[in-house]
């Protein structure tokens, strides 16, 4: 008998399950069959202690549980409590707020803030345009809303971020089309740990602005869910300054996660914040992305942007989880550290690595070395071009057993 096809599949995939999610289900499930002790889930994307336990704030969950019924019962408006639409700028930006238009409007975490940037900067049926390496759900988010993705080479032979590749491919689609969104996951790349320094900015900005004087609509997003887990978040901050003498054609739009920055994964908490030297195009935002917030998830977790606010304004509680933000911004980069001296160690190659929640390494068959891999207990992510190791989900003991062992594994496979 034929299967039934109900749904309308739209250009997607209907048998859709999300790999990351997939892999890490089954180290659980390995876990609890073998025993903890017996598996590395090197998957999850969320700071875990090195225990393998959830890192919470405690500086968020005093905030959370002092809040009164009405801050997390009521509704909040449909762009954000105007409060947090304040604190979220100063948040993102820290000392390093240009001197233009800039608005923000609430989303459920950072991939409400992509899918806003999608459906309100890109047209229907044109293409969106990201490095070879990025998230996997990039392509979900972009196919989900009707556009195409392409990618240029993130890294050039010598390891730096290929401004050349970049051009190339902003050309090719500013010759198909009048607009162009552009996706930059950068600092502290996701998958990679990779960030563009102030120099790749400075020529990322003079290729847009070539464009942007043909009449051209430019519009860069900046995706920086990993901004305050740099090795200096002030510093990591300064490429903002670079936009204060945009063009009108040129939009910046930047992808704040507060569901990261403060531990509130599953409270679903962000914002995307517009950029622009023209007051009209920053009023168009805001009434762009209410419309879209409207249209889909209505509004808010009203909760997580409340404590948000109620942190910033209380200097104890702001210094509180700062301090905790820090001390697992070192640990990160410890186990990066670690990672990168392993990696050395046995010869295996992997990429760039800045700061940041994840690792890459380069391997042409990754989901038949992940599988490998997963015989020995050790679960990390096959990607399209090779396999991400979540650092913010392994201790750094841990982390110098995963490289050598995705080393071991590349070797048993292509000497076959």
């Amino acid at each position: 008998m034929e299967k039934l096809i109900f749904a309308e599949a739209n250009g997607r995939e209907l048998n859709f399950t999300d790999k990351i999610f997939g892999i890490s289900s089954k180290a659980q499930e390995m876990a609890k069959r073998e025993g903890a002790d017996k598996v590395i889930n090197a998957t999850i994307g969320a700071l875990l202690d090195d225990r393998g336990n959830l890192i919470v704030f405690d500086a968020v969950d005093k905030a959370l549980r002092a809040l009164k019924a009405e801050d997390f019962a009521a509704y909040a408006p449909l762009s954000g409590i105007p409060e947090y639409l304040e604190v979220i700028k100063k948040y993102a930006f820290g000392s390093h707020m240009p001197n233009m238009y800039i608005a923000a409007s609430a989303t459920p975490g950072g991939a409400g803030t992509i899918r806003n940037a999608i459906v309100n900067y890109s047209k229907r049926d044109e293409t969106v345009i990201t490095s070879d390496w990025y998230w996997a759900a990039y392509k979900t988010l972009v196919t989900e809303n009707y556009r195409k993705l392409d990618t240029y080479k993130l890294l050039d032979e010598s390891g730096k971020y290929n401004i050349e590749a970049f051009a190339e491919c902003v050309d090719k689609y500013m010759k198909l089309q009048d607009s162009l969104l552009i996706i930059i996951n950068t600092p502290a790349h996701n998958p990679t740990g990779f960030s563009l320094t102030g120099e790749d900015w400075k020529k990322v900005i003079d290729i847009c602005e070539k464009y942007a004087a043909l009449g051209k609509k430019v519009t860069i997003f900046v995706d920086a869910a990993y901004i305050d887990f740099t090795e200096d978040p002030d510093e990591a901050r300064a490429f903002f300054d670079l936009f204060e003498n945009i063009s009108d054609n040129l939009l910046v739009l930047v992808g704040y996660s507060a569901s990261k920055s403060f531990t509130l994964y599953g409270m679903r908490c962000g914002a995307l914040i517009c950029m622009t030297n023209n007051e009209e195009i920053c009023e168009e935002f805001k009434n762009v992305t209410a419309f879209s917030g409207r249209g889909t998830w209505s509004n808010g977790t009203r909760s997580a942007q409340q404590v948000l606010v109620n942190m910033y304004n209380d200097r104890t509680m702001k210094e509180a989880v700062d301090k905790e933000r820090d001390a697992s911004r070192k640990m990160l980069l410890a186990r990066g550290k670690a990672f990168e001296e392993a990696a050395r160690e046995c010869g295996l190659e992997m990429l760039p690595y800045d700061s940041g929640f994840f690792v890459s390494v380069p391997c042409s068959a990754p989901d038949a070395v992940g599988e490998l891999l997963q015989k020995e207990g050790i679960f990390v992510v096959p990607l399209a071009m090779g396999l991400r190791v979540a650092l913010s989900a392994v201790s750094e003991e841990k982390c110098r057993i995963v490289a050598p062992a995705i080393k071991k594994a590349m070797d048993e496979y292509f000497a076959k």
